[in-house]
């Protein structure tokens, strides 16, 4: 069965100059479809990381393929780094991997948090029980830390910034990047976790009783990171609120709370989230998503 990339996914891997990989991904599925024992059922249109396709092997049992986009940098395998060390636990499991070509083959989950559309405060209650499950200490593990994250977004949210014609205020641009600086200054090692670095509704997926997570970012850092992610989403809802600043104040307190933690580091990361992706989702034309993101960060630095 032949899988066409999504538009997103075909202008993401145009743009980490990867048209080759793009030209030649079917043979790739086709060749790995010998190699592994598998039968592709369908692919998932709303890939932008990867290709994606739901699988049958051999011996009739479900299963995930994705294929990553080659990047020119030394975080490019690191998916299937976080994959060995979650081992399964809070998040899908790897059944195995082929970093040159960057291809795995995943534990076929149920439908996602949006899909079955629940409201908003039992969606909070689920990422955030997910996410605790997931985070573990992992030293020496190679991957990026949050200060090194930092710095990157504060890197990308200059530049697309520029690139995309000023879409928000200087005032957001610069509350972001003061944020970022305070997360940076404040990482420490002895706190540092695992972390999945994109948890939010289209990445958690139904898995028996419970829920476990897909398409982790991997980073060494503070779990406020990845609350910092929960603040960034569902930007109409505190667009509808009185104040967008109480809403947010009070997302930030109730996320961290429910997990013991932070509720600044919290909400600074959620602030440094919300500007980076909604630059990337305006560069990408993700829309509202990406105007309602800047709205939200536009109104808080006022």
């Amino acid at each position: 069965m032949r899988i066409e990339p999504s538009n997103v996914l075909r202008n993401k891997a145009k743009a980490a100059g990867a048209t080759e990989w793009l030209a030649n991904v079917q043979l790739l599925v086709d060749t790995l479809s010998v190699e592994w024992g598998f039968a592709v059922d369908h692919g998932f249109a709303d890939g932008t990381e990867a290709l994606v396709a739901a699988v049958t092997m051999t011996d009739g049992s479900d299963a995930v393929l994705k294929l990553l986009i080659p990047r020119a940098d030394m975080y490019e395998n690191h998916e299937i780094t976080v994959l060995e060390l979650a081992n399964g636990d809070g998040c899908a499991a790897l059944l195995r991997a082929d970093p040159e070509r960057r291809a795995l083959l995943l534990e076929r989950l149920g439908p996602s948090l949006h899909d079955l559309g629940l409201p908003l405060g039992q969606r909070h209650e689920i990422l955030c029980a997910t996410a605790l499950n997931f985070w573990r200490p992992a030293p020496d593990c190679g991957l990026r830390s949050g200060a090194e994250k930092g710095q990157w977004l504060i890197d990308s949210i200059s530049a697309l910034w520029v690139e995309l014609d000023q879409p928000c205020s200087q005032a957001a641009v610069e509350l972001a990047i003061e944020c970022a600086h305070r997360r940076i200054e404040a990482h420490d090692d002895r706190r540092a976790v695992l972390v999945h670095g994109d948890v939010h509704e289209w990445n958690t997926l139904q898995a028996g009783d419970g829920f476990k997570l897909i398409d982790p970012d991997g980073l060494i850092t503070e779990a406020e990171y990845d609350l910092g992610i929960i603040m960034r989403e569902d930007a109409d809802v505190l667009l509808a609120a009185d104040s967008v600043v109480d809403a947010s104040w009070q997302r930030a307190r109730w996320l961290a709370d429910r997990c013991n933690l932070d509720p600044v580091a919290t909400w600074e990361w959620g602030v440094v989230e919300r500007v980076s992706t909604g630059l990337l989702a305006t560069s990408l034309d993700l829309q509202p998503f990406g105007r309602d993101m800047l709205a939200v960060a536009d109104t808080l630095s006022r």
